[in-house]
């Protein structure tokens, strides 16, 4: 492992040299003065764009439906449709866009810049570094969705520079990432920590991946709005039932969080196993990476950060080794929503500027 190879001193070393450098390249005149940077957010259910300045200040956002089950290429052109009309909104021309960074689904060929297989999107093999490079005339970073986001809780949220950052995402289906000695981790040519992907119930639901019993299938908003459904459906969430009814559609986030809210058990109930699932796997991986922060988003988390964090922690503290009990920390991320978005962006800015560097 990383940790194992490398001594705590030269580590920590390695990660103020680097976080010295962003220091001077956004204090510096560089190139990128005036510049604008763009991230974009590709998730299951929506996409998010937003064009920020140069010291990452939003100057414009649009947010859409992602509406995948309408294929590939009505995404991407609607992707690069979304980017133009930001920049458009905060009047900014393409010669003055430096970078654009996304955060999709994976798994992906980072070094392509391929989307391989996004069970949540249903897109297979998409080239998109290339279709966006040619459309928006910008070099364009391809990251993991939640790399970017933990990335971005990194550099400017809950786990400012830590050394290590564990981040699991509950959402459409359940990301996970992770930032080592400020770099998103991945393998030589793939996006890796597929959290979601772990099982952790043997025999259990299907996942959309087509394997049994993955965290996704047993702890992600769709299945937890499943659950919930059918226990609106059997008369043990009358609030809920009468939100929403048993329409998934219109089972969302902050519904769950409000049923909870007026009183109906069962919801919080459901809502605690899950997040003991996510905790159960999180255990797993504090053995292999030792994290010294662990970030939970996505819109679950946004609606009951308290019950998540709590949930979570307890969990995962539980099924430790005692060597790593008390050793990382759970909380909620700091960025909500922009996280995906502005971490895809200035991983896009440390990459152009590293390219810079070496050419």
């Amino acid at each position: 492992m990383p940790a194992s190879r490398t001594p705590a001193r030269a580590s920590k070393s390695k990660a103020t040299s680097r976080a010295r450098r962003r220091t001077q390249r956004s204090t510096s005149s560089s190139p990128t003065k005036d510049g604008a940077w763009v991230g974009f957010d590709l998730g299951g259910t929506k996409m998010l764009t937003v064009v920020y300045d140069d010291e990452f200040q939003p100057l414009a956002r649009i947010r859409k439906r992602t509406k995948s089950h309408e294929g590939a290429k009505f995404g991407l052109e609607r992707i690069i449709g979304m980017i133009g009309a930001a920049l458009g909104e905060a009047e900014i021309t393409p010669d003055r866009v430096k970078g654009v960074g996304i955060g999709c689904p994976g798994p992906l060929d980072v070094k392509r810049g391929v989307i391989l297989d996004a069970p949540n999107l249903g897109w297979q093999q998409v080239p998109i570094r290339a279709v966006l490079g040619k459309a928006i005339g910008a070099p364009v970073v391809v990251a993991n969705d939640v790399d970017s986001g933990v990335y971005g809780e990194y550099r400017f949220g809950a786990a400012k520079n830590a050394r290590c950052v564990l981040g699991v995402f509950p959402g459409t289906g359940i990301g996970g990432g992770m930032v080592y000695e400020g770099r998103i981790f991945s393998g030589a040519t793939r996006t890796c920590v597929e959290v979601g992907h772990i099982q952790v119930m043997p025999g259990g639901p299907l996942c959309g991946c087509g394997h049994h019993g993955c965290l996704e299938a047993v702890a992600s908003r769709l299945a937890v709005a499943a659950a919930a459904a059918q226990a609106a459906q059997r008369g043990q969430a009358p609030n809920l039932l009468e939100a929403a009814g048993t329409d998934l559609a219109k089972i969302r986030s902050g519904v769950l969080a409000a049923a909870i809210e007026a009183g109906d058990v069962v919801i919080e109930r459901i809502v605690r196993d899950a997040a003991t699932h996510i905790g159960t796997a999180v255990a797993g991986v504090v053995h292999l990476i030792a994290p010294d922060v662990v970030v939970l988003g996505g819109g679950l988390v946004e609606a009951m950060p308290k019950l998540y964090v709590e949930t979570v922690t307890r969990a995962a503290q539980a099924r430790v080794l005692p060597a790593y009990a008390g050793t990382f920390r759970v909380v909620a991320a700091a960025l909500d929503d922009d996280a995906t978005a502005l971490g895809a962006a200035a991983w896009a800015r440390e990459n152009v500027a590293e390219q810079a560097e070496a050419s």
